[in-house]
């Protein structure tokens, strides 16, 4: 589904993405972990074609989107959807004009057909019944609901999810993770989750890449990834502040 080789990217003379290589298989559940500040939502950035890398290549289905024009992008995004870190709803609008509004834009459905494509995902989300609250009634889990509801409405291949469970208390941020996995299952779509929550990790995905030093540093599945006795994993894993290591790729 998405093939990342050999991505670099600098702002100015600051150097983000250094040779960045990994492979998402359609369907799966892929976990980005690393650093703040270490580059994962310019990485999350370049797949859906809101950044262009200095060299190297994103492919989706195939498709090489670094050389696309910004029309042809616009037929590749149409596979995406993104949940952002905090909900990002507009908070003049109904939870149904929020869900909606990509929707709108886009696709020429009479107001009856969007009700009904609102309500149906709302449900899947389980926030039946809330299509007339504003986002300041809901609670924070309830906001990045509605926030994942407006990433599937129109039937996206892939779902990008930045830091979902980000503010939350861990029942909630369970919950969460439980609905990505629903979401996945019940829509076959491909879902790319970066995240500092190590539990989150090990509920949600099937394949880990920790991202550390600009580069993919280690990847694999989720019982070898956190079983693993390298030291920079182990650092990550367990939270702490310093280990050292000879720079390599690990795959398990």
């Amino acid at each position: 589904m998405i093939e990342v080789r050999q991505l670099k990217k600098s702002f100015g003379s600051q150097s983000i993405l250094d040779g960045v290589d990994l492979r998402i298989e359609s369907g799966e559940s892929a976990v980005i972990i690393g650093r703040s500040g270490g580059g994962k939502s310019v990485l999350l950035k370049h797949l859906i074609g809101l950044l262009q890398p200095d060299t190297g290549e994103v492919l989706v289905d195939g498709e090489n989107i670094t050389r696309m024009t910004e029309r042809q992008l616009l037929r590749v995004r149409r596979k995406f959807g993104m949940v952002f870190q905090g909900a990002a709803l507009f908070d003049s609008m109904t939870v149904a004009e929020n869900v909606a509004f990509g929707l709108r834009r886009h696709e020429h459905l009479t107001e009856v057909e969007i009700a009904k494509r609102v309500a149906a995902v709302l449900d899947v989300v389980d926030l039946p019944g809330t299509e007339n609250k504003k986002p300041a009634e809901l609670s924070g889990g309830m906001r990045k609901r509605v926030g994942l509801a407006r990433a599937i409405i129109y039937e996206p291949q892939i779902v990008l999810y930045d830091e979902p469970t980000t503010g939350l208390d861990p029942i909630v941020s369970d919950s969460i993770d439980q609905l990505i996995i629903r979401v996945r299952d019940h829509l076959k779509v491909t879902s790319i989750v970066v995240t500092h929550d190590m539990r989150s990790a090990q509920r949600v995905g099937n394949h880990v890449f920790l991202l550390h030093e600009k580069r993919i540093y280690a990847s694999g599945p989720p019982a070898e990834f956190f079983a693993s006795t390298d030291a920079i994993v182990r650092q990550f894993v367990d939270g702490v502040a310093d280990a050292k290591t000879d720079a390599k790729t690990i795959e398990f």
